[in-house]
């Protein structure tokens, strides 16, 4: 269970790196479309894990890897916009968010099941 102190600090980190990535790192990532999905914030708050979900990409752990390895420019631009509104800025830690990819399986498992409708049943008064 998150405080609420994490749960603001979370939406503080999304919504700034959401803006970075769409603005500030095109000549890192080129056309790729990057949305982050979640932000999960360890309770000291030095720790976020950042879960992003990745369009027009080729190679979606390839370039986890290309992000993870612009880990520190993409904390100290996350630093400059929220510097004056925190105390630290956490070290962050990117994920590929694979919910949608687990929900179309899901799906695809429950459209394959042929399930026979429920005999109808008498409700005759006694």
């Amino acid at each position: 269970m998150s405080s609420t102190r994490q749960l603001k600090y979370a939406g503080l980190i999304k919504k700034d790196l959401s803006e970075l990535f769409q603005r500030d790192t095109r000549h890192w990532f080129g056309k790729a479309f990057i949305t982050i999905t979640d932000v999960e914030v360890s309770p000291d708050l030095s720790f976020a894990k950042i879960f992003l979900s990745l369009m027009m990409v080729d190679d979606e752990p390839a370039f986890l890897e290309l992000i993870k390895s612009k880990k520190s420019e993409i904390r100290k631009a996350l630093g400059l916009k929220i510097g004056k509104q925190v105390r630290v800025v956490p070290d962050l830690n990117f994920y590929l968010d694979d919910t949608q990819e687990n929900a179309q399986k899901i799906e695809d498992l429950l459209s394959g099941l042929h399930i026979p409708p429920a005999p109808e049943e008498d409700e005759s008064e006694d």
